[in-house]
């Protein structure tokens, strides 16, 4: 991977680095100095390339449409035998349908019956829509009004032999797809999958089947974090948990760094007597910790171990979601080969419950959105707030973005919404 170096210096005092309350978008800017497209690519069939970022431009073999062909239901004629003002009435000679084009040539007072997609005749120079032309047996009429060359789509008129269909770094929708395909072309370059390795820290985890002991807790965290990377496309690597100790902590992150792209770690990163994370990656690579000002998801690490980039991310299941969604999801976009990484959409809505909020940090509050009577987008929250509460992320169907110098909001008031899904 050509990565830029990571440089703890680029982030002092005097570009405003506080790493006891940095904002989140200069955390956001400072981790994506440090990214690069993933090195690496392959040739795939077009079919299993949805997901993936394309990693060269995909050109047109061909001009598209490939033919001059009709917009609209109706008759194909020459421009120059209908009237501005008049009624003109000319004689069907035939017909043209898609993929079964007419054969000959339309002379002066002559016209071709034509369905949409079908070739315009030899000349012919336009199209009337079937709704402004009445049927005599052949004697077709039209309504007056009528302009040269409307409703034909010229041969390249969408994309010429040649052109770029879709540039490098775009990721591969179902639309993409049939555009893809419909060019002709059955494969594509793309690049290879970011390998992600993730495992959670801290003595009282257990993992889904076993059973719990006083003070243990299952970890769900892996789950999450797992359904996260996979919608991403990326390959997931589960290391499991890790316990609280130097020497399995070390173990861990040499296998992940050796075999992954990114490395992620939920737990381990905030204040604590058991937290061995941020002592041991000093000795292993280039980290950076800090205290984001944002609720939840206060503590955060980003750097790298060897070739390796590495987040760790809180332990309590809604702050790893949170910054995941807010910090690791654009990143990996990025290393993936995604160009442009858009953030994800915000809007407004009104807001119908009291929120409680205090001045000086970004939260997230996990929300409900509806669409009121009126037409008027509502959202209100999931209920309790807390971190730990991982029933209010399955809840949500959107973030309630409050920005670090708002306070309370009233009900009626208009907030700042982010969707947590996305229609395509």
């Amino acid at each position: 991977m050509n990565t830029p170096a990571l440089t703890i210096t680029q982030a002092s005092c005097a570009d405003d680095y506080d790493p006891n309350s940095m904002p989140v978008a200069k955390a956001r800017a400072f981790i994506h100095q440090f990214l690069a497209p993933v090195q690496g690519t392959l040739r795939v069939p077009v079919r299993t390339a949805l997901g993936r970022v394309l990693a060269e431009d995909v050109r047109s073999p061909v001009d598209v449409p490939a033919h001059r062909n009709s917009a609209m239901d109706g008759w194909a004629m020459r421009g120059a035998d209908l009237s501005a003002d008049a009624e003109a009435t000319l004689t069907q000679i035939g017909a043209s349908f898609a993929g079964r084009p007419f054969a000959g040539k339309v002379g002066k007072g002559e016209c071709v019956r034509i369905m949409t997609g079908g070739v315009v005749p030899e000349g012919a120079d336009t199209v009337v829509m079937q709704e402004r032309a009445k049927a005599s047996g052949k004697s077709i009429a039209f309504a007056p009004g009528q302009k040269t060359g409307q409703n034909v789509r010229e041969a390249g008129e969408d994309l010429k032999a040649g052109s770029v269909a879709l540039a490098k770094g775009r990721i591969v929708r179902p639309a993409e797809l049939g555009l893809i395909a419909s060019l002709g072309v059955g494969e594509v370059a793309v690049y290879r999958p970011l390998r992600v390795a993730f495992f959670s820290t801290g003595d009282e985890l257990k993992s889904v089947g076993t059973a719990l002991g006083e003070g243990e807790i299952y970890d769900s965290n892996r789950y999450t974090i797992h359904g996260m990377l996979t919608r991403l496309g990326c390959d997931a690597l589960d290391m499991g948990v890790v316990r609280d100790d130097p020497k399995l902590l070390e173990s861990a992150f040499a296998q992940a760094s050796a075999n992954a792209d990114v490395v992620i770690t939920s737990g381990g990163v905030s204040v604590g007597e058991a937290d061995f994370v941020k002592a041991m990656l000093d000795e292993l690579g280039e980290v950076v910790f800090w205290k984001i000002a944002m609720k939840p998801g206060r503590p955060l690490a980003y750097g790298r171990i060897g070739a390796a980039h590495f987040f760790g991310l809180p332990g309590n299941p809604v702050s790893v979601m949170v910054t995941f969604y807010q910090f690791v999801r654009d990143a990996l976009l990025v290393l993936m080969g995604a160009d442009p990484v858009e953030p994800v959409p915000t809007f407004r809505a009104t807001c119908t419950s009291r929120l409680k909020k205090a001045p000086g940090r970004t939260e997230f509050q996990r929300g409900v959105l509806t669409r009121a009577a009126d037409g008027t987008l509502e959202v209100k929250p999931t209920g309790e707030q807390g971190s730990g509460i991982l029933k209010s992320m399955s809840d949500a169907n959107c973030f309630i973005i409050l920005g670090d110098a708002t306070g309370n909001v009233e009900p009626g008031a208009s907030v700042e919404v982010q969707l947590l899904e996305g229609i395509v």
